[in-house]
């Protein structure tokens, strides 16, 4: 009797099909599954021994920078100890040589050479067109020959002062030579070129070559179209000697002119403010500085900023200066000789 086996019907063999398909899958996924769990595991504990090295690196460094080193220490390490006494002198020694008006060295090398001291240097401007004019001057109030050596031994210089041509050494330049030769009245600026623009450098260079030449308690500067009551003068300033800081002048102010075509134009008259006035500051026609004030601008005179006008720039340059301004009536020239040192020419 024959046993017969039962065959798989075909929905059993579908549904295990489906089974082993299934499986496949999920294996699949738990293989995947593991891999990224490893790949992010090993990226977090690479980034933690990264952390670990940097942080080890730091703290490393923080160890090795040196400390926070005071002013004391850092003088200490760089040797420079002896350079801040040396430094601390320096700043003493200039301290007193303001005080005492920036002469301490350079009027000992004035007093050894000329020995001579003055109560003043009167510079009158002229020009190579003045030379009739010149004459006229020789001829009245200001003297001359034997009289212009007695006025020196009375302590009182007076020069005619006028710079170089712009063509060195032409007929102008030759012409002043050969007047002085003869006359032995002028201050002739070497460095400085005559002409009517540079009338305000022309101030700085008389101030610095004055005080360089002569040692004297003033330093006067006078226009060519004036006349001076010279007695009257040095009686003004004999009065005057015990001021040091002395700034002397017929004080006035006065609109700063912005039309490019007037014969006053000031070119830079936006730095005068919305006023558009100049300050105070003594008239170009007869002006006064005391020793220390000259000095002053013959050290600066690099640095000092000119204007338009000679007496407006002596003016900015007194502003930054403990200078004690003194206006004096007698020096406001006019055609009114009466209680006048000068008068117009």
């Amino acid at each position: 009797m024959e046993i017969s086996i039962p065959l798989s019907t075909k929905p059993e063999r579908r549904w295990r099909s489906k089974l082993l398909q299934t499986s496949k899958t999920s294996l699949f996924l738990t293989f995947f599954s593991c891999f990224a769990w490893l790949y992010v595991a090993g990226r977090l504990w690479q980034d933690a021994e990264n952390r670990t090295l940097l942080s080890n690196l730091l703290q490393r460094n923080v160890a090795q920078r040196p400390k926070l080193l005071t002013v004391e220490d850092k003088l200490v390490v760089l040797g420079c100890k002896d350079l801040e006494r040396r430094v601390v002198e320096a700043e003493m020694e200039l301290t007193l040589a303001k005080s005492q008006g920036y002469l301490k060295s350079r009027l000992s090398l004035n007093e050894s050479s000329s020995g001579k001291k003055f109560l003043a240097v009167i510079g009158v401007y002229t020009g190579f067109g003045s030379h009739l004019k010149r004459k006229l001057f020789r001829g009245s109030w200001m003297p001359r020959g034997d009289a212009l050596k007695k006025l020196e031994e009375r302590g009182v210089v007076i020069r005619f002062v006028i710079g170089r041509s712009a063509n060195r050494g032409d007929s102008l330049d030759r012409n002043i030579n050969g007047e002085n030769r003869s006359t032995k009245d002028f201050l002739i600026l070497e460095g400085h070129e005559e002409a009517q623009e540079e009338l305000p450098k022309k101030v700085k260079s008389f101030f610095s070559t004055a005080v360089q030449t002569w040692d004297a308690e003033f330093y006067v500067k006078a226009d060519n179209n004036i006349n001076l009551d010279l007695e009257g003068l040095i009686e003004l300033l004999e009065h005057r000697r015990s001021q040091a800081s002395a700034y002397i002048g017929c004080m006035k102010s006065g609109e700063v002119v912005t039309e490019e075509e007037s014969p006053w134009y000031e070119s830079e008259w936006w730095k005068f403010g919305d006023e558009k006035s100049y300050f105070r500051h003594a008239a170009g026609s007869l002006l006064i500085l005391s020793k220390k004030l000259a000095w002053y601008i013959d050290i600066n005179s690099a640095s000092l900023k000119t204007y338009a006008h000679d007496d407006t720039s002596v003016g900015s340059w007194m502003m930054g200066l403990q200078a004690t301004y003194i206006d004096d009536n007698r020096l406001c020239c006019s055609s009114i000789k009466q209680d006048k040192v000068c008068s117009l020419a």
